[in-house]
């Protein structure tokens, strides 16, 4: 995948394959509603648990209004197992190894930490919102609650 310039609002979601539970899915594969996607750091980590516990407890706003959740960070389906087990997950956690995804998407993050980044699709796949903050975890859900909420009023 070729690195692009940074997706930002008004761009199309770029043909994104990652490692699932049930194996391969293309992020493509979910236009039709609208779509939240966080990349995140790492599983377990101090920060990356309070944002993933956030997106769960709204999480049942985020269905409510029409939306889908899905985390993405370079760990493998096994953490991701343990890490949703661990905390009551809901919704889906992608692996994207060595941040292929992250790179293609024009995604960079500090000091050599992978990237803390949300985005919000409508639900023709075109990119919303896009929120960065390595450390305001929990904003990333309250911006993407609301951006949702906007577009299935």
């Amino acid at each position: 995948m070729p690195a692009m310039s940074d997706l930002s609002p008004g761009d199309p979601m770029p043909e994104s394959t990652l490692v699932g539970e049930q194996g391969l899915l293309n992020l493509r594969d979910k236009i039709g509603k609208p779509l939240v996607v966080y990349f995140y750091p790492a599983d377990d980590t101090y920060g990356c648990t309070i944002e993933a516990c956030s997106f769960r407890d709204s999480y049942e706003d985020f269905i409510a209004a029409g939306a889908e959740v899905i985390g993405i960070s370079r760990d493998d389906a096994g953490s991701h197992s343990k890490f949703k087990a661990s905390h009551r997950l809901p919704f889906t956690l992608l692996s994207d190894p060595g941040g292929k995804v992250a790179k293609s998407w024009g995604l960079r993050g500090i000091l050599g930490l992978p990237p803390r980044v949300t985005f919000v699709f409508d639900k023709d796949g075109i990119v919303r919102h896009r929120f960065k903050s390595q450390i305001r975890f929990g904003k990333h859900v309250d911006e993407a609650l609301e951006v949702v909420k906007k577009l299935t009023a």
